[in-house]
């Protein structure tokens, strides 16, 4: 197994990698994107991990962070927008023809579910980690009141300070006001919108037919496994098998980022899907 990187080129010139982990003879090939603020690197393990299972990892690496040549700043701004119609496919050119399975953590998951309801013949199925639609509604106690206080204080700060300083905040980090924005909305609606691809993101969902693996954590507060539901919900149909994760199973605390420390037995799981009929 080897870890490389592809350099990609969005069609508005903003530069970045992806960071791909391959395997001899691939079972299985994986597009994954990483939670909100984190690098693609850190999925350096889990990729590898993966790969020994047969399985070739792509993880992208979103704008603003790591390989990319942006960084959020005042006059520096991006929305879920630029993901979906810039990035996204920019990176789908650079990997080629598969099948491509898409999957994602976190915010990775609820892009890898937009990609897909946005060009479903590309995608093979989706795997999704730890996520699910962040809809304040399916929050309870001081997560909920936490969540609905944030994303109504979210506009007014990133329009303030230029951008999202999350480095500061103790969530996410240095993020495009834009993007967190567009979060808040989704968070304060359940809906996702258009985002300049002409259609709500919601409707395109609906239409969208594939297998899903979808994998929750029991100790989880940020993606609770009625968020994954919510998610879910929003599909057409499609074989779906869905898993909420304990420590034994994980072989680490079962929350919303320990697992990416030692991923072999999720990758275990995950290797066995992706090769299943």
């Amino acid at each position: 197994m080897g870890l490389t990187d592809i350099p990609v080129v969005a069609e508005d010139g903003h530069r970045y990698s992806l960071r791909i982990a391959e395997t001899g003879q691939p079972r299985a090939s994986l597009f994954f994107l990483p939670a909100l603020g984190v690098p693609a690197a850190k999925y350096d393990a889990f990729a590898g991990a993966l790969a020994e299972q047969g399985v070739r990892v792509a993880v992208g690496e979103w704008r603003g962070l790591g390989s990319s040549s942006l960084r959020a700043q005042r006059g520096s701004d991006w929305g879920y927008e630029a993901l979906l119609t810039q990035d996204l496919p920019a990176a789908l050119a650079a990997l080629g023809p598969g099948p491509w399975h898409f999957g994602g953590h976190s915010l990775g998951g609820q892009f890898a579910t937009m990609l897909a309801a946005l060009q479903p013949e590309a995608c093979a199925g989706l795997v999704l980690i730890a996520t699910g639609v962040p809809d304040q509604r399916l929050y309870r106690g001081r997560a909920g009141l936490s969540i609905r206080v944030f994303a109504r204080v979210l506009p007014m700060l990133t329009r303030l300070c230029g951008y999202y300083p999350g480095h500061r905040m103790g969530f996410a980090g240095r993020e495009a006001g834009g993007v967190m924005r567009d979060w808040a909305q989704t968070v304060r609606t359940g809906r996702y919108a258009d985002y300049g691809t002409g259609e709500a993101l919601d409707e395109r969902m609906r239409r969208l037919q594939t297998r899903v693996l979808g994998l929750s954590m029991e100790e989880d507060w940020l993606a609770p496994a009625n968020t994954l539901a919510g998610l879910l919900d929003k599909l057409g149909p499609g074989a779906r098998q869905v898993m909420s994760l304990d420590s034994g199973q994980l072989g680490t605390r079962a929350d919303h980022f320990r697992w990416m420390r030692q991923p072999e037995g999720l990758a275990r799981l995950i290797g066995d899907w992706l090769v299943s009929p």
